[in-house]
């Protein structure tokens, strides 16, 4: 049998083409999969390590596949999901299949069961993403992220599993999307800068 290994790379670049499913919702712009799976990795890490739970690699592997098999089903957005019921199962399992990745099917698996603190963690940190756009959103001026806040302090009240994730929820809302680039400024930073 020919190796999909190739095919398999070709197809998880695609999800750079994948918007999320929520952006009928918003109408802006917001990031693809691959961009979320990319921040959730870091989210996934910073809660394990706030948690001091976890193997990370399994973390890691966890976060890289958890949206994957939207490459084959799409992303279906909270409403989409009242009506259809995608076989991720079944599009996961032929995505790896004749790849040298085959092992990544159980990861996913795993991750789906939420039966392990690896998988809590990764949906906790799928969640803060959310958050994390939100804010950035709302300091764009989008007025969707005031009508959702209710509905995300449900999430972080009943869905987030660990402590750690509510803490940094608690932390998103009030930080401030610009601090990073504003404290890293050249004037604060090289005190020479135009001179």
């Amino acid at each position: 049998m020919k190796s999909r290994d190739l095919e398999f790379l070709y197809e998880i670049g695609s999800q750079r083409n994948i918007p999320r499913a929520w952006i009928q919702h918003l109408g802006v712009p917001v990031a693809s999969n691959l961009e979320h799976t990319m921040r959730l990795v870091f989210i996934a890490l910073l809660i394990a390590r706030r948690e001091k739970k976890g193997d990370e690699a399994t973390i890691i592997k966890m976060a890289l596949v958890h949206d994957l098999a939207e490459t084959r089903t799409s992303d279906l957005a909270y409403v989409h999901k009242v009506y259809t019921k995608s076989d991720e199962a079944r599009a996961a399992s032929d995505l790896f299949a004749g790849t040298l990745f085959k092992d990544l099917h159980d990861v996913l698996a795993k991750y789906e069961k939420r039966d392990s603190i690896e998988a809590k963690i990764v949906k906790d940190a799928d969640n803060l993403d959310i958050d994390i756009e939100m804010k950035e959103l709302e300091e764009q001026g989008h007025k969707l992220p005031a009508k959702w806040k209710k509905m995300r302090k449900f999430v972080r009240d009943k869905k987030l599993y660990t402590k750690s994730a509510k803490k940094l929820w608690d932390e998103i809302q009030k930080s401030d999307p610009a601090s990073w680039h504003l404290a890293a400024n050249k004037w604060k930073k090289i005190p020479s800068a135009g001179r």
